[in-house]
Parts: structure tokens; sequence; C-alpha cells
């Protein structure tokens, strides 16, 4: 049975193909930490290994820390028209959905930066 590549890491090797992955990462760096939550992203992270890190990110905020949850939406700037598109199902099928959202966002923040800065 063929495992199925989610959404989000179909979108982090767009990203590398593109060549914005590092630059992806220190974007989604700088908004967890300008919203005063940490997450330790390894310096090499793989998109594999940055996506699990995240669902799992999200899903504790999501369960444990849902007003911080908030907070790192709004710093992100994830449009509330959005979350019309979230399945409500189960917190795990919802964080990853989340995540495929926050990560489509900074994506869109990394590339529209690198195409009006030059």
């Amino acid at each position: 049975m063929k495992k199925e590549v989610s959404q989000s890491l179909q979108l982090l090797r767009k990203v590398d193909e593109n060549e914005l992955y590092h630059k992806l990462v220190t974007q989604l760096q700088k908004d967890f930490d300008r919203a005063s939550i940490p997450i330790a992203i390894p310096e090499q992270v793989r998109p594999s290994q940055l996506e699990i890190l995240l669902n799992e990110k999200i899903y504790f905020l999501l369960i444990e820390r849902f007003s911080e949850y908030l907070n790192l939406l709004y710093a992100i700037d994830i449009p509330e028209s959005v979350f019309k598109d979230v399945k409500v199902t189960d917190a795990v099928d919802v964080s990853k959905q989340l995540a495929f959202f926050i990560l489509e966002r900074e994506f869109q923040k990394v590339r529209l930066r690198e195409k009006y800065s030059s």
C-alpha cells in the first residue's frame, strides 16, 4: 500500500525546488519568535522533519495553549477565510491542515519578498 504524500510535504518540495526552503524556515522561526512561542528548528532540517515538527507544535498549541495558537496565527497573518476550508474531524487532522496553511502563507511571504527585493 502506497503512503499518501501530505499537502505540506508537497508544498515543502515545491519550495525547495524554487531554492527558497531555507528562507521559509527562517521566516517560520521569525514568526514563531514574534509570537513568543519557542520552537526548535534544527539548522539542517529536512522537509519531512519540518512537516512533523510543525504538525506536532500546532497540535500541542491547539490542545494545550489555545490563546498562544491564536496569537501565532495572527503573527503569521493567516486570514480568517482560511478557517472555512478546515475540515473538522479530529485534532490531529486539523493540526495537519493548519500546518499546511501556515507553510503556504510563509511561502507566500518569502516568494513575494524574493520577487520584489530586486
